[in-house]
């Protein structure tokens, strides 16, 4: 039987982890338009925060050659520190994998640059060792679009399931009539959802239109 709280995503049942959004992981990004990935992943990282749920971030050398994470991502949570690693392998760095247990979440939510390393490898150790994971597509991506394509299927086939950054956003609303995040949701979806943003932000300010 179908139960909400177990079967969907919700911000109590799953954390999200951003994996080396970093400049030099970006330079070498040609599967998806990079200013779109990014907007994608500050969505992502915003609704997190909307909804309270554990993130994780992390990069991989950032003093010494890759750079920090995007500015904007760590707008959203300008006190976090993300776990610095030297593995691909995020799964092989016990302080990220500490900090994934400390959420006590068995959903994972993960976005990574690149695809068919820093997704796929962290991906497929975390579903090993018993986590379900979901794959942010749009928040993800590769060198090029054969490697993002390839690695997203190679993942699914180890039992990851895709989704997108706005899906998940509206998984963990789901009604309109919660009234507490409503605002806060109905914000992010003008600030990173492109013309459906800017649709709503007319609807809201001419008519005075509302979801719930």
């Amino acid at each position: 039987m179908f139960n909400a709280k177990e079967d969907l995503l919700t911000p109590d049942n799953s954390a999200i982890i951003l994996i080396d959004h970093q400049p030099q992981m970006l330079f070498g990004t040609q599967s998806g338009d990079r200013q779109t990935i990014i907007n994608n992943t500050v969505g992502l990282a915003k609704a997190a925060k909307v909804f309270n749920a554990p993130i994780v971030l992390t990069t991989v050398a950032a003093e010494t050659f890759s750079g920090p994470i995007h500015p904007h991502i760590q707008e959203v949570f300008p006190e976090y520190k993300p776990i610095d690693r030297t593995s691909m392998n995020s799964w092989e760095d016990e302080n990220f994998v500490a900090a994934v247990k400390q959420t006590g979440r068995k959903k994972l939510i993960m976005a990574a640059l690149w695809t068919e390393v820093c997704l796929a490898f962290p991906t497929i150790s975390a579903i090993k060792d018993g986590y379900e994971v979901y794959i942010v597509t749009d928040a993800s991506g590769g060198t090029t679009t054969e490697a993002h394509d390839m690695a997203v299927q190679r993942m699914i086939q180890a039992g990851a399931i895709p989704v997108t950054w706005l899906s998940v956003m509206l998984e963990y609303q789901r009604d309109w009539a919660r009234q507490a995040t409503y605002d806060a949701v109905m914000d992010v979806t003008v600030a990173n959802t492109g013309a459906y943003g800017a649709g709503v932000f007319y609807a809201h300010t001419m008519f005075g239109g509302h979801e719930g």
